[in-house]
């Protein structure tokens, strides 16, 4: 399935473009209305997702010219206006649904699955996920999500943590972290595993997630819940 994205803002776009295209969506983006308005005409897609206020043509009116010529493509609408009347103007502009930023990814996520369902096109079969907790590790894009926001794996940090979510408050030696997630041949430095756990606390951390990984002296690590204060 196909899905136009057009937004300015270059620092929400490509994070989101990524995780769509980790969803299993084929994803073109657009930095302007102009330039989107260009795309819809064309390629066919299967959803646009809109930012309101874009410079050369806003989402509100690429929506009206989609409507004026018989396209009813859903149209999800991603912005800032958070005001009943705003909400009112967009839909009856012919958007399908509205967004208000800043937004849980998981929650747009969930929109998207239901416009494409609502249109016949989609379906609630997603990617195989580890979960723990408030977990998910999709370990295929080397993306983890802690409620509902992204975040983004080194190819070792999404080994190491896959490993941890099979083990949930399991003491791990070292000796074992190591001969099961390094390759045969592959062994580490003496401070790469040491590095390699700080880096996924302090992104684990960062998102607020109820689970962590627990140093236990003398043993190795637990990855459990947090304790409670």
């Amino acid at each position: 399935m196909r899905i136009l994205l057009v937004d300015d803002e270059a620092e929400l776009t490509a994070p989101l473009a990524q995780v769509l295209a980790c969803e299993g969506y084929e994803v073109n983006v657009a930095y302007d209305g102009a330039a989107g308005w260009n795309l819809v005409q064309l390629s066919h897609y299967d959803l646009l997702i809109l930012d309101w206020m874009m410079p050369k043509l806003s989402g509100l009116e690429l929506c009206r010219r989609l409507r004026s010529r018989g396209d009813a493509t859903p149209v999800l609408f991603l912005t800032a206006k958070d005001t009943l009347d705003d909400r009112v103007h967009g839909l009856d502009a012919g958007a399908d649904d509205y967004l208000i930023k800043p937004f849980e990814l998981r929650e747009l996520l969930a929109r998207v699955r239901a416009l494409l369902r609502r249109s016949g096109l989609g379906d609630d079969a997603s990617s195989p996920r580890l979960r723990v907790g408030d977990l998910e590790l999709d370990c295929e894009c080397q993306i983890a999500y802690c409620n509902g926001r992204a975040i983004a794996l080194t190819n070792k940090e999404t080994q190491l943590l896959e490993y941890f979510m099979h083990n949930p408050e399991r003491v791990l030696s070292r000796q074992q972290i190591h001969e099961d997630v390094w390759a045969p041949g592959e062994e580490p430095n003496s401070n790469a595993l040491s590095a390699l756990v700080r880096l996924l606390r302090c992104k684990l951390d960062l998102e607020n997630a109820s689970l962590s990984i627990h140093s236990v002296y003398g043993k190795g690590y637990r990855f459990g819940a947090k304790p409670k204060k």
